[in-house]
């Protein structure tokens, strides 16, 4: 994912707002050989059928569409969801790579993309590869991944002592598990609705006990990932891992991939087992499993949870930005981070998560109110 020179300005470039389903084979050809010329767009949330998807499981998806003013050739293509004037990335909340489709050196403006009353960017997981976004990004944190070239004995060259002496572990912990249950079955790509419906109901498990937003609250977003589950072309599917100890699933893990690329996206484990640390029982058999799959990268997503860190052999940044051609709008988003970021780390943060609260709710009348205006004039 590291980025290459920037090249020079497009002769300008003019764009329009596409509903989904009303591109064109032009435009689709054209997002299948930008995101090929680009190495850092190789993840699975920037292929076409990610937002194909996302949009047949009844969240809409709109593209902005640039194309340049001389040639007329499509130069950058950005897929999302809108809501009044603000445009969100395609698969949000759930989509852990984010930012425009276009060329390696393609150098635009962020503000080209605000077309067709789009007023607004907001991204959380924007790629560096977006060029020009820089003065609105407002914090950046680290995405691990792991290089799985050449396997397990590859990786273990690679990753640090820390995630060695994990990776140790959880060989030996399957060995006890398969003694204590029976024998450890490890699952590395099945169709298996069954197994599908446990690890969401894990996860929405896991988002309660956490207080974390939950994500499968939204009965389309566990349409999405039964369909993803069918999706089986090797350019773009999804893949369903699972480990079993005699009958019990004890971990498992639904991601996407993109040829050589698995995204790590909804990784669980059964917390009755929780003494066997069966999510890195889980990583090791996967890492084992990669030749065989075709992967060379897995991708941890955002995060500094423990197991990322020691697991990792290396990473990425990913940012939050928000693009908008009004001052206050960005400053307000810009205070509004730092609170949250402070109602997080602070011993007051009950408190403060009301005063976050009361925030989100203050932006959203000045925003509803100021699209209102706009709207009028």
């Amino acid at each position: 994912m590291t980025l290459g020179p920037r090249s020079h300005h497009s002769g300008g470039a003019g764009g329009r707002l596409v509903p989904f389903e009303a591109l064109t084979r032009e435009e689709i050809d054209a997002w299948h050989a930008l995101r090929a010329s680009n190495a850092a767009l190789d993840s699975p949330y920037f292929h076409p059928e990610f937002a194909a998807a996302v949009h047949a499981c009844g969240q809409p998806v709109s593209v902005v569409v640039l194309r340049d003013h001389t040639s007329g050739a499509i130069t950058a293509l950005l897929p999302g969801h809108r809501e009044g004037a603000r445009l969100r990335p395609v698969g949000w909340p759930g989509a852990d790579f984010q930012g425009p489709v276009m060329a390696l050196g393609t150098a635009l403006s962020p503000m080209d993309f605000l077309v067709d009353g789009v007023r607004e960017l907001a991204f959380d997981h924007l790629l560096p590869a977006a060029p020009g976004f820089e003065p609105w990004i407002i914090a950046s944190q680290p995405s691990p991944y792991l290089d799985t070239t050449g396997g397990l004995d590859g990786y273990l060259e690679r990753v640090s002592r820390t995630g060695k002496d994990n990776m140790g572990q959880a060989r030996r912990r399957a060995a006890k598990a398969g003694r204590m249950y029976g024998p450890v079955r490890f699952e590395a790509d099945v169709v298996d609705h069954d197994a599908l419906a446990r690890v969401i109901a894990l996860k929405r498990a896991q988002y309660a006990a956490t207080g974390s937003r939950d994500y499968f609250s939204d009965r389309n977003r566990i349409e999405l990932v039964h369909r993803l589950l069918h999706t089986r072309d090797p350019l773009f599917a999804g893949i369903l891992s699972t480990v079993h100890a005699g009958e019990r699933l004890i971990a498992a893990h639904f991601g996407i991939r993109s040829a050589g690329v698995l995204h790590w996206w909804f990784p669980v484990y059964d917390p009755e087992y929780a003494q066997l640390s069966p999510g890195w029982i889980l990583l090791r058999e996967l890492v084992a499993a990669t030749p065989d799959l075709g992967i060379r990268r897995i991708d941890l997503g955002r995060g500094d949870d423990e197991y990322k860190r020691r697991a990792k052999t290396g990473e990425t940044q990913v940012s939050r930005a928000f693009v908008t051609r009004s001052g206050t709008r960005q400053r307000f988003r810009r205070a509004h981070h730092s609170m949250v970021i402070a109602a997080k780390a602070s011993p007051l943060a009950p408190g403060l998560r009301v005063v976050v609260h009361r925030m989100r709710g203050a932006r959203r009348s000045i925003l509803t109110t100021s699209n209102q205006k706009k709207g009028q004039t």
